[in-house]
């Protein structure tokens, strides 16, 4: 498949109750062995892609060296490649989606994108982060590939305490309307985990829903709530590097 009929096929994959699962990579080694295990796309991780390369999450990888791993990945695989791009490496609008067209330049089919301030605190307003994603959305038809935009909110990340979730509801739902009219293509909902909560967002937002794993979660039970995306996060990568560390303690001890 050429880039263009990935992207098709990448959508086609997000469906309510039927999710994809994306079990995150983080370089070509991991992209071909997820994929040799069955997975129908693949998506890349900050955290993952940041931490396994010496670097910490929030932007601080190089933006040219992430292009160039973003590049492996997706000469390592057929399969369509989303990379998790954080923040946009820049807050100004036009000069973000100049960013994120190097990423669709390298054969990637999509991006998670994130309304927290990168570096700052808080998150940008509803216009602002709105305004970004118009113009990402902009360069990416102008390129005539129909790239997708996860749109990510931070407003349950930021927030660790789950009791007080319930109160951030109603700015989400607004938040995930406003990506859908800026050209959003998924609602991504990182550290909601209540499941009243997920249906709750589900069911009101128009864009399929994307909900990372955390302990406890269960992928059929998600389904049933109404997710369309199912993401690990940094999850793989740390058990990973515990079983390195498993196998190196038995070497050296």
């Amino acid at each position: 498949m050429n880039q263009i009929d990935k992207a098709k096929a990448f959508t086609a994959l997000h469906r309510k109750g039927d999710p994809v699962v994306l079990y995150n990579i983080w370089d070509a080694g991991t992209a071909k062995a997820v994929a040799e295990s069955g997975a129908r796309a693949l998506a890349t991780g900050s955290w993952s892609v940041a931490a396994a390369n010496g670097h910490g999450d929030g932007q601080k990888i190089p933006l040219e060296q992430l292009v160039d791993i973003s590049r492996a990945i997706v000469a390592a695989t057929d399969l369509p490649v989303s990379i998790d791009f954080e923040g946009g490496y820049s807050d100004e609008a036009q000069e973000t989606a100049l960013n994120v067209a190097r990423i669709v330049d390298i054969g990637a089919v999509g991006i998670n994108f994130e309304d927290q301030v990168v570096g700052g605190s808080g998150l940008h307003t509803i216009e602002a982060q709105a305004a970004r994603i118009k113009a990402i959305r902009a360069m990416a038809d102008e390129k005539g590939i129909p790239f997708f935009i996860n749109a990510r909110t931070d407003l349950f990340l930021k927030v660790s305490d789950d009791a007080r979730h319930p109160s951030l509801i109603e700015e989400a739902i607004e938040r995930a309307a406003a990506y859908a009219e800026a050209g959003a293509d998924g609602f991504f909902v990182p550290w909601l985990s209540n499941p009243d909560l997920i249906k709750q967002v589900c069911d009101a937002v128009a864009l399929p829903v994307n909900v990372m794993m955390r302990a406890g979660m269960d992928a059929k039970v998600l389904a049933g709530l109404g997710v369309a995306r199912i993401s690990y996060g940094p999850g793989p990568y740390r058990a990973m590097i515990d079983w390195l560390k498993g196998q190196a303690d038995a070497v050296y001890r």
